[in-house]
């Protein structure tokens, strides 16, 4: 299903594309090419295909300990920080509203 410049023209401003008037044949045939390309992968029969989640599902992850790595030094870095409150960092609004 080859694309005309019509609709060539179209998906460059939804995409907000400038082209040129040399370019349009260019881009006309590598879209057609690239929507034969899905017509053909849609045609393959997928109906005894089960959907995966992940291409690796039946890999598994190992797990680390759950256990604490890190030691609790908010009041440290809050010690050095310009402003806080109620153990939140306090800053300057940015966004009128």
């Amino acid at each position: 299903m080859p694309l005309d410049r019509n609709e060539v023209e179209k998906i460059a401003h939804l995409a907000r594309l400038t082209l040129s008037e040399e370019q349009i044949p260019f881009y006309a045939s590598n879209l057609s090419k690239i929507l034969g390309l899905v017509a053909q992968i849609n045609e393959a029969d997928t109906s005894n295909i089960e959907p995966m989640a992940h291409p690796l599902e039946h890999l598994t992850q190992r797990m680390r300990e759950d256990t604490v790595t890190e030691s609790d030094e908010r009041e440290l870095f809050q010690s050095i920080a310009p402003e806080t409150e109620a153990g939140l960092y306090l800053v300057p609004k940015v966004i009128e509203g």
